[in-house]
């Protein structure tokens, strides 16, 4: 499914440039503070159409809770509209309801665009270079903050895989069950650019309302994942939840007895 976007205009330019002069921000601050190049700033400044991820960066850059919208348009986004996206689990709607389909299908599309970027900026870096390097990087700020120099391509790249092969198994109906740190973590990151997706769509009460935020929690079963990697907790090798332990597939795995 191809990223909705918000219409490009002469007045929604201006609202952009006078907002970043207003905030004595340079073109190249606001860009970095939106998390994209200073190209595609240029060309939002020039009316060209905003992607509907791309506009949170923005948001935050200006200090805006929604982008204004003078066109009078309806580009909201629904439910309904992803039923036929390719990564619409048949799964999460039966057990968690048609939300939280929403939310893999859409969230899932961003987070693979966001990883392709980093992949992109780093094969043209020396090996052993990571995310934090980047000038521009959502991932540098959503991703745990203890592990970020372990960000580099092969990483990326085993993310971008893992993400690919749920999104298969979502398509097909399979049961999705996070076996691993990994997996959890692109589950929570898919949601959470879902509701930062609908909050630009909708606005932040009516997002409330579709958002269906436990059902990542209540698939994992706990809350560890944020206990362990976004409570500000420094983790010691041997934890389940340190770097070295993500590709582990601990999680509701049938183990045999050896006897």
């Amino acid at each position: 499914m191809a990223q909705k976007a918000i219409p490009g205009s002469e007045a929604l330019a201006r609202q952009i440039r006078l907002r970043r002069n207003e905030l004595g921000l340079t073109i190249e601050e606001a860009a970095t503070r939106a998390g994209i190049g200073t190209k595609t700033w240029c060309r939002y400044e020039a009316g060209e159409s905003i992607r509907w991820d791309k506009g949170r960066g923005v948001c935050k850059a200006l200090n805006w809770s929604s982008l204004p919208d003078d066109s009078g348009a309806d580009d909201r986004i629904t439910v309904e509209e992803f039923r036929d996206h390719k990564a619409w689990s048949r799964y999460l709607e039966d057990v968690f309801g048609p939300k939280a389909a929403m939310s893999f299908a859409a969230g899932s599309d961003i987070l693979s665009d966001h990883i392709r970027e980093d992949l992109n900026e780093l094969a043209g870096m020396p090996k052993g270079s990571h995310i934090g390097q980047l000038g521009v990087s959502w991932l540098k700020d959503e991703l745990p903050e203890q592990f970020l120099m372990n960000y580099d391509y092969n990483f990326l790249f085993q993310m971008q895989c893992v993400l690919q092969a749920m999104r298969g198994s979502a398509g097909i109906g399979t049961d999705m069950v996070a076996h691993s740190v990994l997996e959890e973590l692109i589950l929570y990151l898919c949601n959470e650019q879902a509701k930062a997706l609908l909050e630009l769509s909708l606005g932040p009460e009516e997002a409330e309302e579709i958002n269906c935020e436990d059902w990542v929690f209540d698939l994992f079963g706990d809350m560890d994942l944020i206990t362990f990697l976004y409570s500000g907790l420094y983790l010691q090798p041997e934890h389940p939840y340190h770097f070295s332990h993500w590709s582990d597939m601990q999680f509701y795995i049938d183990s045999e007895d050896p006897q």
